[in-house]
């Protein structure tokens, strides 16, 4: 059993440790052994013999991207188009039919690759097609691959009932899967509370999204707007419009028994302060996908409210369809201007924002089996930033981390080196 000692002139644990100056991660096949001063783990009993790995910059865990849609890699030209939100998703509606199985296979496997050279190792992949399933889980990145149900009654007991049970019972081709009813407007009540009911009787995640725009936060409370009129053109017959549900979208899923700590939920742009108070409540932490709504126009999510409420959060990329890169550290400093932005003063922003993208995302998860720390018998999933390491190593990742990965270990194999 080979070992190898990483090592790097600061080395971030994210387990509530101090950063190491001149540290090392002592790694033998997939699992971390060591983790402390260099000096003191190539000197070690336990680093004997090990070959060494000098990185330049930060040394940490692998990234964790906590929503993500691998398989619209292809489709990057989408978030040059200028389309706003009602507009986007029906040309990229229109676009899937396009597309084979061998294509979307493709476009995840470079969606998997964007993400191993940026130096994330861990995703919460929205899969509409599971047919990339495979192609992701033979590419060894962690995380869960959420199999997405979009459907009214008609359409869930006309076939895609059976045919998202036949996923679940498939499996995920090495990836473990979790449960996403797309979203509010676009699956029934009925058919949403099934599939949470089926999520939990399986014992498996689920991962929504939630209140993306403030269409869909009209369409939950009124049953009126856009979305409504979008529903009529498409032919689903959505419970919702008939009059709404009334409350906010927090509310409307917690009827229903689909917020918990087995719940992360995506975008979260407009949710008001009783909405966010019953996710707290609730345990469900938030995927924030900054630049997504930017580039959408479906608004900006109140981070400085989450940050200061002391709210469970991540960070998310979305997919390349609606973001300009699957780069975390690019995500990160996008979240810190908007929380500057929106008054945000606590001294802590740099670091809570890179625990936001490490180990809160992993906790998105479940955990992911220590995903996200740096920790003895943990993954050995690694990556290296060369950043400034003269000054606070947080503030350095968010200033300096956008597209500075030198290398990313994955299970203690160098899936990427620059």
């Amino acid at each position: 059993m080979p070992l190898t000692l990483h090592t790097a002139p600061v080395v971030l644990p994210m387990t509530g440790a101090e950063p190491i100056r001149d540290g090392a991660v002592l790694v033998r096949d997939d699992r971390i052994v060591a983790v402390g001063s260099n000096a003191a783990l190539a000197g070690s009993e336990q680093g004997a013999g090990a070959r060494e790995r000098a990185w330049r910059g930060v040394l940490m865990p692998g990234l964790v991207n906590a929503h993500a849609h691998l398989q619209y890699t292809d489709f990057g030209d989408l978030a040059l188009s200028g389309l706003e939100f009602p507009e986007w998703i029906r040309t990229l509606t229109a676009r899937r039919s396009t597309f084979s199985d061998v294509m979307w296979q493709e476009s995840a496997r470079r969606g998997v690759h964007h993400m191993l050279r940026s130096g994330t190792t861990a995703a919460a992949d929205v899969v509409t097609d599971p047919c990339v399933l495979v192609s992701i889980g033979r590419s060894g990145l962690r995380g869960i691959g959420y199999v997405e149900v979009i459907a009214d009654d008609a359409m869930w007991t006309s076939g895609r009932r059976e045919a998202f049970l036949d996923t679940l019972q498939g499996g995920g081709g090495g990836r473990e899967l979790g449960v996403s009813p797309h979203t509010p407007y676009t699956v029934g009540t009925a058919v949403f509370a099934e599939c949470v009911a089926i999520a939990r009787e399986r014992g498996l995640r689920l991962h929504p999204h939630l209140a993306e725009t403030a269409h869909e936060a009209e369409f939950i409370r009124h049953g009126t707007g856009r979305f409504a009129d979008m529903n009529r053109g498409f032919g689903m017959a959505m419970e919702l419009l008939d009059g709404g549900s009334g409350g906010g979208p927090a509310a409307y899923l917690d009827t229903f028994g689909g917020l918990g700590k087995d719940v992360h939920v995506a975008h979260g742009v407009h949710l008001g302060p009783d909405d966010r108070e019953l996710l707290r409540e609730r345990g469900t932490p938030v995927a924030l996908c900054v630049r997504s709504n930017a580039i959408l126009a479906a608004g900006e999510p109140p981070i400085a409210a989450y940050l200061a409420e002391g709210s469970p959060i991540a960070l998310g990329s979305d997919s390349l369809a609606s973001s300009p890169s699957l780069d975390m550290w690019e995500e990160a400093a996008a979240a810190r201007e908007l929380a500057l932005r929106q008054g945000y003063a606590g001294d802590d922003l740099d670091r809570r924002l890179v625990e936001a993208v490490t180990v809160d995302g992993a906790a998105t998860m479940g955990g992911l089996a220590g995903a996200g720390t740096l920790r003895p018998g943990g993954l050995a999933d690694l990556a290296a930033f060369d950043v400034p390491t003269d000054g606070d190593p947080y503030a350095a990742l968010l200033a300096h981390g956008t597209g500075s990965c030198v290398a990313t270990v994955l299970g203690g194999r160098l899936v990427h080196r620059r």
